[in-house]
C-alpha cells in the first residue's frame, strides 16, 4: 500500500502528528519502536501542558493510549520496529525497517534523540537515582538542596541558572580550562551567590546509597581526589539526534540534526518535515516537540491536497 504520510517515532511529536493525521483521514503508517521519549524516565514531569504532575512512565502510557484511541482504520501502527534506511522513489518514499518495508507520498520524521551518557563509575547505578538528564523534567525534585550540573556549555548554564531558583546550591563542573558557553551567560551565571564553577575537572566517581550523595573529582589528571556532598546531578553533555537512517537523504547541521524551516518543519527534501529533538530547532521540550509536529501536519495535509 502507498500511504498518504509515514510517521516515524512514537515521542511527543510522533504521536500528536499521528492523531492529527487521523483527524485529517490521511492514510497513515505509524512506525516506531516505543513511545518512550527521553522523559519516560522521569520520576515526575511537571510542565506537560494540561496535567500539573506525571511519571515519564505515566506520560508514555497516556501517549500510546491516545494515538489508539484515534487511530481506527486511519492511521496503521507497526509497534517494535527499527527503521534502517529512508530513501526517495517515484511518487514517494520507500521506508525500509528491520521487519518490512512501506512507501509513502510523504515522511514526518519525529525519532528525537537520547542523551549522551556519563560514564564515570557509578554513573549506570545511580542513574535516574539522583542523576539526571532533564532539569525542565526533574529540577523542582531537588529543591532546598545542593545539586551538581556537569557541563560547562550553554545547555549546562542554563540548567544551572533554572536550578538557582529553587536549590540550595549549584556547582558546575566544566572538564576544559574554559567554559562553552557565552561570555555573558557565564558573568551572570557565575554572579549568584549560591552558585560554584569549577573548570579542568576531572570525575572520578559518583557515590550513594539508594541515591547520589557523594561526587569524587580532582582537578587535573594528577590533581587530589576531592568529594563533593550532592543528591542530584544534572548532566548537560549533549545528545544524540536518532537521524543516520536520513543521513543520505536531507541535510544534517554539525551536529546531525535535521534542518528545517521553523515556519513548517520542512526539510531539505519535497515530501519530508521533521519535528522535535531530532531538528536543529532551537528548543527541545515535550510541548514544543508536540507543537511541532502540529505544524508540521497542518502543512502536509496543506501538501498533499494541494496536488
Amino acid at each position: 500500500m502507498n500511504y498518504d504520510l509515514a510517521i516515524l517515532g512514537g515521542g511527543p511529536a510522533g504521536v500528536s502528528a499521528g492523531v492529527y493525521a487521523s483527524r485529517k483521514q490521511l492514510k497513515t503508517i505509524f512506525i516506531t519502536k516505543d513511545y518512550q521519549s527521553q522523559s519516560a524516565v522521569s520520576e515526575e514531569v511537571q510542565n506537560w501542558i494540561g496535567t500539573p504532575k506525571i511519571s515519564g512512565a505515566d506520560l508514555a502510557k497516556s501517549f500510546e493510549t491516545h494515538l489508539k484511541a484515534y487511530a481506527g482504520d486511519i492511521v496503521e501502527i507497526k509497534e517494535g520496529e527499527m527503521i534502517t534506511t529512508v530513501t526517495k522513489v517515484d511518487g514517494g518514499f520507500n521506508i525500509k525497517t528491520d521487519k518490512g518495508e512501506y512507501t509513502a507520498k510523504t515522511v514526518l520524521i519525529s525519532t528525537g534523540s537520547h542523551r549522551r551518557k556519563l560514564t564515570v563509575t557509578g554513573a549506570e547505578i545511580f542513574d535516574n537515582k539522583g542523576i539526571t538528564y532533564c532539569a525542565t523534567c526533574d529540577g523542582p525534585l531537588f529543591s532546598g538542596q545542593d545539586v551538581v550540573v556537569i557541563g560547562g556549555g550553554n545547555a549546562g548554564f542554563e540548567t544551572a541558572a533554572q536550578l538557582l531558583a529553587y536549590t540550595k546550591s549549584v556547582t558546575l563542573f566544566q572538564r576544559g580550562s574554559e567554559y562553552r558557553a557565552d561570555p555573558v551567560t557565564v558573568k551572570k551565571v557565575l554572579s549568584h551567590p549560591n552558585m560554584t564553577g569549577l573548570t579542568n575537572t576531572r570525575l572520578v566517581e559518583i557515590k550513594g546509597d539508594k541515591f547520589v550523595n557523594e561526587l569524587i573529582y580532582k582537578i587535573g589528571d594528577d590533581g587530589e581526589e576531592t568529594s563533593i556532598k550532592t543528591t542530584g546531578i544534572f548532566a548537560e553533555i549533549g545528545s544524540v539526534p536518532t537521524t543516520g537512517f536520513v543521513k543520505d537523504l536531507v541535510k544534517l547541521d554539525e551536529f546531525n540534526r535535521i534542518v528545517v524551516d521553523p515556519r513548517n518543519q520542512r526539510a531539505s527534501v519535497d515530501g519530508v518535515w521533521a519535528a522535535g529533538d531530532c531538528t536543529d530547532g532551537l528548543y527541545h521540550q515535550n510541548n514544543i516537540a508536540a507543537g511541532d509536529a502540529v505544524k508540521a501536519l497542518e502543512d502536509i495535509y496543506q501538501f498533499i491536497h494541494a496536488k
